[in-house]
């Protein structure tokens, strides 16, 4: 793991403002890791409110699919995703009515919220469809019921992403919620001895605001060192545990369930408020932009709507960037939409975007060096050079995180992380 600049000053401590709903929401049927969602429970014409479920698939794993706006369902088509490319979409017309699915009458009243056993909130938390918001994306409704005991629960604050402050600034404003959405998750796991939320140090209001939250409660928080990707769960276990995930293996294989801040403020909301996962907080910054900002921002909602409320552009951009600088996905529009697993949108100017001349490798080392999984990403990239598939593999080219550290420390500039990802597309 390495220290790098975290860019973090434009949004830092930035209060989280809420992002008009869109004229028109591009709601996409893919979410999630798992199954796609091609059952659709609308059709073009339909009315449709917030929150209602719009599609859904026949079989696990997956996590249907809610409308961020109420208005008519205007055509179920291929439209551009932040992550595939493109992907269908249910386009719904805003009728500016917000009118939701359900009342604030139907909310579960917090006495009875307590008394939600284990099953009750892992069927709440699938039919909100909520997925893991750091970035995975995988059905947190699975992740709630793991096939071996867990004795220990970590809640992910880390944000080590360059760029990103919404986790933190969610912890900062809502930290009641988030400690409530921790009691709910806990009751997941009927093993659990310990509870630990890890936070990098570079957050100290967040951490203030934890202490002061968490003094009546057994809860642990683990301030790190600021480090990159120390956000990846298996780097999270290692550094707070000391205990390693093997190669292949699950959090769970070692007794062990990390979830996202964010994830854990979705689980209070939808609990408490009948609330499905149809908006988040996205981090909208770069130096091309006047005004950045923490926005809450509904799914469906096209980047160019969010680039415009960030506005005025001091130039425009070269590179768009969906998730963080090292991980995220440059876009080739503005005109995918908002998904649930949408950290951030980052514009970068023609230096910041410049991409260095490849070279030969000079066996360095630097990338070994610093890989968190322990890989050797130099003799994964020249495996998948030469197409030499089953070598890749066997070099753990399936372990590797994407973190894009190899390429970050290479003085080559190779493109490690890019040959290890179509590495890994071929072998699967």
């Amino acid at each position: 793991m390495a220290r790098i600049t975290e860019y973090k000053f434009y949004t830092e401590h930035k209060l989280i403002e809420v992002l008009p709903s869109p004229a028109i929401a591009y709601i996409p049927i893919v979410q999630h890791l798992g199954r796609p969602c091609d059952s659709f429970d609308v059709k073009t014409g339909d009315q449709v409110s917030v929150g209602q479920r719009i599609a859904t698939a026949a079989s696990q794993p997956f996590a249907p699919v809610h409308s961020s706006v109420s208005g008519k369902v205007a055509s179920i088509q291929n439209w551009p995703h932040p992550v595939m490319g493109t992907c269908k979409a249910v386009v719904i017309e805003n009728d500016r009515l917000d009118t939701p699915v359900h009342k604030p009458a139907d909310n579960i009243p917090a006495d009875d919220a307590k008394n939600l056993t284990d099953k009750q909130i892992r069927d709440i938390v699938f039919e909100a469809g909520i997925v893991g918001m750091g970035g995975a994306s995988f059905p947190t409704h699975i992740k709630l019921q793991p096939p071996k005991p867990v004795n220990t629960l970590i809640i992910n604050i880390a944000e080590c992403e360059p760029y990103l402050t919404g986790d933190s600034q969610l912890t900062i404003e809502k930290t009641g919620q988030i400690i409530a959405g921790i009691e709910l998750v806990s009751r997941c796991f009927p093993h659990l001895k310990k509870i630990i939320i890890a936070i990098e140090d570079n957050k100290p209001h967040a951490i203030k605001a934890l202490r002061k939250s968490t003094e009546k409660t057994p809860y642990t928080i683990a301030v790190l060192k600021a480090q990159y990707p120390q956000g990846g769960e298996k780097q999270l276990i290692k550094k707070i545990l000391n205990i390693e995930v093997p190669r292949a293996k699950l959090p769970f294989e070692v007794g062990v369930s990390v979830q996202n801040v964010s994830t854990v403020f979705a689980i209070y909301e939808a609990v408490y408020a009948r609330k499905p996962l149809y908006e988040r907080i996205v981090t909208v910054t770069g130096s091309c932009l006047a005004n950045p900002k923490n926005l809450l921002c509904r799914i469906g909602t096209p980047l160019k709507e969010l680039i415009q409320y960030c506005g005025p552009l001091r130039e425009s951009p070269a590179k768009i960037i969906v998730g963080g600088p090292m991980m995220g996905i440059a876009q080739y529009t503005d005109e995918a939409p908002v998904i649930k697993s949408t950290t951030g949108v980052i514009l970068m100017n023609k230096r910041e975007a410049k991409s260095a001349d490849e070279t030969a490798c000079i066996r360095c080392g630097a990338c070994i060096r610093e890989c968190s999984m322990g890989l050797m990403p130099c003799l994964m990239n020249q495996a998948s050079e030469k197409g030499f598939w089953q070598q890749a593999k066997d070099c753990g080219a399936l372990d590797c995180l994407e973190c894009g550290l190899c390429n970050y420390v290479c003085p080559a500039h190779r493109r490690i992380v890019q040959s290890v990802k179509r590495a890994k597309m071929e072998i699967k």
